[in-house]
Parts: C-alpha cells; sequence; structure tokens
C-alpha cells in the first residue's frame, strides 16, 4: 500500500501546482481554474463525474457553471440548472445553506429518490450516478458553492478522497476571488468611462436627448450584460408609455410596444408599476410572475415573441413624477446584481438631465419665438423691452441671485460698477480637509464636499447673506452689500454660530466613517471695494481689500470650533455676543500684529 500512497501524493502535488498556475494566469476567468480542479478531481478519486455549483451574488439562486464527464442529456440539465436557494434538499445547494461536507453511498438508496423527485431522478436514471460526496467551497465562515463527484456504482468515497477534495475547494475559492476583485477594478473603469462618454454627449446634445439615450442604452446593456435595452417615456396626452430609443435594431417585439404602447391604466404592465410607484422592478424570471396569470399585450409579447425572461425596469425621476423607464432584459434566467442596479439607476438621472435640457432649450426657443412675433408688431419700442427682459435674465444666469435681483429691482446696473462698501465677512473652511483627501477614496471627497456644501448653502440662504462664494472646502460669505443690513458684523456671527452647530453634528456623522474632520470661522468687519469682475459671459460679483484678507487669516488661525473675530468686529457685536482677546497675532499678509478676539457665547 505504501507505494500507492506516494503516487497519490505525487499525483496530489502535481494537481496543486497546476491549479495554481492556472490561478496565476486566470485572473479575469474563473472557469479555467474550475475546469483543471474538477479534471484533476477526477483523476485523483477515481470520479468519472464533477461538477461545480455556485451561489450568486445575492444568495437567491444557485446554478453549475462548470462540469466534467457527464452524458449529453445530463450536461444540458446541468447547464440549466438554475435553482432557488430554498431548495436545500438538493446536493448542489444544501453546502450553501449548511456548508458541510456530503457522502452518499448510494443515492438511489434515498427518500429523496423514492419520492421520485425530478432533480434525484436524473442523477440516479439518466446519468447513472450511485455515490456521491460533496465538498463545500467556504468563503468567510459561509458557504457559497460546492464541488460534487460521482461515482456511476455504489463505491463510497473515502476520507482521504475528502481531504483532497477540500484543498481542492479551498483553491476554487481563492479564484473566485481574484476574478472577483479583478472584474470590480475593470466594472469600475468601464463603468467611469461610460459616465464621461456619456456626459460628453450630454455636453454635446443639449437640443436633442436622442442621442444620449441611444448612448445610455448601449452602455447599460453592455456593462450588465442585457443583449436588449429601452427606454420609454410618457406620451404627451399622458395615457401611454411610448418607445422613443431601443438599442436593437430590428426585433418584433420592439415592433409591437412601438405601435401597440403600454396603457398607463394596466395594472399588468411592469413598466407601468414602475412607473407609477417610482421603484424599480427587477423580475427575475416573467414567466413565473404572477402577472403572467392575466399578461397585458406588451408583457405576452415580450415573453412569447421576444423570449424575455429576466426583467430590470428603472423609473425616469424628474420633480417627484416619472417621466418614463429604462428597461433592460435578457433572454436566459440571470438576475441583475446590485451594483448593475445601481449603475442603470445612475444612467436613469443622466437620462433626466437630458430630457430637461431638451425641455429648457425647447421652453427658451419657444419663448424667443414669441418675442420674436411681438417684435413683428410692436416694433421698436416691444424690442427694446425684450432687450432689456434678455439683459436681466443674463445678469442672473452669471450673477448670485441676491445680486441680480437688486440690479433688477433697482432697474440700474449702476451698482455692479466698482464701489465701497462697509462689509461683514465671513470666511470658513473644513480643518484636516487636506490631509483627509490624501486617504479618502475620490467619492467620500466628493460626498463630504457635496454633504458640506448643502448644509452650509441653506444657513448662507436662512441668514440672507448677499453674496457667497465657495472654492474646495472654503467660503467666503459677504454681509451688507448687495443687500444692506444693519448690523453686518452680528450676521456674520449669528450666521457663524449656526455653522458651527451643523458642523459638529456633521463632523460626528464623518468620524463614525473613519474620518477626523473639524472646522473654523474667521470673520472681520471694514471697508473693501466691492464689484463686478471678469469678461463677458463669465462676471462676478466680488469683494477685495484688508477686511477680506483679515477675514482668510482668521479663518486660517482658527482651531477646531474657533470662531475668531476681528478688533473692529468685536467692538460692533460685544453688546450681543461675549468675546475674549487671545493676544495679538502675526497673521500672514499683515504688516502689523493684530489683536484677535474668539468668540465665547451669546450674552
Amino acid at each position: 500500500m505504501a507505494p500507492i500512497e506516494e503516487d497519490r501524493e505525487t499525483v496530489s502535488h502535481r494537481a496543486t501546482q497546476e491549479i495554481l498556475q492556472v490561478i496565476s494566469r486566470s485572473r479575469h476567468d474563473e472557469r479555467p481554474v474550475f475546469d483543471t480542479i474538477l479534471k484533476n478531481a477526477q483523476l485523483l478519486c477515481s470520479a468519472p463525474l464533477a461538477f461545480l455549483s455556485l451561489a450568486n451574488d445575492s444568495r437567491t439562486h444557485v446554478v453549475i457553471p462548470a462540469q466534467r464527464g457527464a452524458r449529453p442529456e445530463f450536461a444540458q440539465v446541468l447547464r440549466d440548472f438554475v435553482e432557488p436557494i430554498e431548495r436545500s434538499e438538493l446536493l448542489a445547494i444544501r453546502p450553501v445553506v449548511d456548508p458541510q461536507v456530503i457522502m452518499m453511498d448510494d443515492i438511489a438508496d434515498h427518500e429523496l429518490y423514492r419520492k421520485r423527485d425530478p432533480r434525484r431522478v436524473q442523477m440516479v436514471e439518466v446519468e447513472g450516478v450511485r455515490s456521491v460526496l460533496v465538498v463545500p467551497l467556504v468563503m468567510q465562515d459561509q458557504g457559497i458553492g460546492a464541488i460534487t463527484l460521482y461515482r456511476r456504482e455504489v463505491s463510497p468515497f473515502s476520507a482521504a478522497d475528502v481531504t483532497l477534495v477540500e484543498n481542492f475547494a479551498t483553491q476554487a475559492v481563492i479564484a473566485i476571488e481574484n476574478v472577483r476583485q479583478f472584474r470590480e477594478l475593470q466594472q469600475r473603469f468601464q463603468r467611469e468611462a461610460a459616465s464621461r462618454e456619456i456626459l460628453q454627449v450630454i455636453s454635446r446634445n443639449r437640443a436633442n436627448a436622442h442621442p444620449v439615450f441611444e448612448v445610455i442604452l448601449e452602455s447599460a446593456a453592455r456593462l450588465c450584460s442585457a443583449p436588449h435595452a429601452l427606454l420609454l417615456m410618457r406620451n404627451a396626452e399622458d395615457t401611454h408609455l411610448e418607445l422613443v430609443a431601443s438599442n436593437s435594431a430590428r426585433s418584433a417585439f420592439v415592433d409591437s410596444i412601438r405601435y401597440d404602447p403600454h396603457r398607463l391604466d394596466n395594472p399588468n404592465s411592469i413598466a407601468v408599476q414602475a412607473l407609477t410607484d417610482m421603484e424599480i422592478a427587477h423580475v427575475l424570471d416573467i414567466r413565473k410572475d404572477e402577472r403572467m396569470q392575466t399578461p397585458s399585450p406588451q408583457l405576452s409579447s415580450a415573453s412569447q415573441v421576444e423570449g424575455m425572461r429576466t426583467v430590470l425596469v428603472v423609473p425616469l425621476i424628474q420633480n417627484d413624477r416619472a417621466a418614463g423607464v429604462i428597461c433592460l432584459y435578457k433572454l436566459e434566467v440571470a438576475e441583475f446584481s446590485s451594483d448593475e442596479i445601481e449603475l442603470v439607476r445612475t444612467f436613469s438621472a443622466q437620462a433626466v438631465i437630458a430630457i430637461e435640457n431638451a425641455h429648457q432649450l425647447e421652453a427658451l426657443q419657444l419663448r424667443t419665438q414669441e418675442v420674436q412675433a411681438l417684435n413683428a408688431t410692436l416694433e421698436q419700442r416691444v424690442k427694446d423691452q425684450v432687450q432689456e427682459i434678455e439683459r436681466m435674465g443674463k445678469l442672473k444666469r452669471f450673477l448670485p441671485a441676491a445680486v441680480a435681483n437688486t440690479v433688477v429691482a433697482q432697474g440700474s446696473e449702476g451698482v455692479l460698477s466698482s464701489h465701497r462698501a462697509l462689509l461683514g465677512v465671513l470666511f470658513c473652511d473644513i480643518r484636516g480637509f487636506t490631509a483627509f483627501c490624501e486617504t479618502a477614496e475620490p467619492e467620500e471627497t466628493i460626498e463630504v464636499l457635496q454633504t458640506y456644501h448643502q448644509e452650509m448653502g441653506k444657513l448662507i440662504n436662512q441668514y440672507g447673506a448677499g453674496v457667497d462664494h465657495r472654492m474646495g472646502d472654503g467660503i467666503m460669505v459677504l454681509f451688507n452689500d448687495p443687500v444692506a443690513c444693519e448690523d453686518p458684523a452680528g450676521e456674520a456671527v449669528r450666521l457663524a454660530i449656526a455653522m458651527r452647530a451643523r458642523m459638529q453634528d456633521l463632523s460626528k456623522q464623518w468620524k463614525r466613517l473613519g474620518h477626523r474632520l473639524g472646522f473654523g470661522v474667521g470673520i472681520s468687519l471694514g471697508y473693501a471695494t466691492v464689484g463686478m469682475v471678469g469678461y463677458e459671459d463669465r462676471y462676478d460679483y466680488t469683494a477685495s481689500g484688508t477686511a477680506v484678507n483679515l477675514a482668510a487669516r482668521l479663518s486660517d488661525q482658527a482651531s477646531d470650533g474657533e470662531i475668531l473675530v476681528s478688533p473692529r468686529a468685536s467692538t460692533a457685536i460685544e453688546d450681543d455676543f461675549a468675546v475674549e482677546s487671545i493676544g495679538e497675532i502675526s497673521l500672514k499678509g499683515m504688516r502689523e500684529p493684530v489683536e484677535v478676539f474668539r468668540l465665547s457665547a451669546p450674552k
């Protein structure tokens, strides 16, 4: 017996080396690894039939992606195997639910066969299976699949067989994880490239959304492995969902819904349900969906004519209302992953941008036509009035709303010319943001900035600031110009206190995510030069001078949670707020040291 065991050990070692070599060459595809593992398992365990089962990402179903040795009829059974994970009585599924080794001396001598379960009958009577060994694939203490070996005679597997296949199972899990990581990285690059392409098409086609729809559908179908994609929109009468774009050049099903669109009052339409509920609809197999009992004409055509199986419908949400849907479908049962669903959700948002752009341009063109018609009848007087409207509209597009509204109210652009004004100036930024950006993912940086600017913007509007400017995490806010106020320094302090309180809450939330971020504010009161700077179509309304520079330097000096104020601002607010001097400090850009005051608490 010793030579036989030595031979088996040698062959096992050689098999392991071969599998590891295939793993190193197959970082993008686990199937060659599976095939090599099954081949060696067959050889070393004297098993004529072997297959590998895997649970899908959402752990709802199990499939069989690889097999060796099956007879043609049973091989087709394995290829078509898609069973819900609840069917844990099946050998291919039980290790996913309970990751334990299964050894059966004779599956024909088992209750499931005696009950004539179709799957078990196929194994015994089609493939001739008798003795079975099933070894789970385990990742992070959870079953994800199994390696199954069969013999066509009653010949139980040994403990040595179990040990050998367990080693192969570990190598299969390594291959699965390697491929998963490689695919995630590859998909990320592909999706980023697709988003960039869509945004570029949006920027080039502001008047026509259809080129954008075409790129979105092509990208969605390609990145989600769905050969067919449609975009449906509400019609003008709001009675039907009509086809506006498709990635299928010719299709009997596409033609049928083009000429017989979905009625919005049809409860058995998957697309209409997603539109009405404004929720994503994901149907794994429409043939098993309850709506097939009384199907809509479109659903019946989808199943019978097109052969549709798995469907994903994502609504296009525009102003709290679904304007249409993106529909992706596959001709086999293969669910869409959570990442794919989120990707299509992103594409739907981009489609809405294209729709809104086209609507806005159409509205603008319609208004222009109306103005031109008036010009033709009212001649020069109406023409002058239209020019004035266009001028004010232009101001609102490139100037802050408060400045534009002041110009409109005064009926003159004189306020835009350079002038001196007494300003309350507030500067603030996030503490630790630079270090955070160096270590954080780009998505995390954008998420923090979006939340920060959104929350600070709400407070700026609430406290009636005249102008605010933002760059990165820095914000400058002006009080008393162009919108006059009686207490510019006091209003700046009140805003700063509200900002600090809100940022304390946000910092706690970010800290739970592992981000240590703070907030500091500087406030000054003084005269500065205010006016419009820039060039045609690129104007901005801003301020410059010592008061502005001082507020910026105080903000730089402030520690987390501090609100530092200048001497003049301190004097202006001392009746309403407690301040304390922290001494004279040399600030960058200031020729002399400046006495700096720290805000304590309201009196």
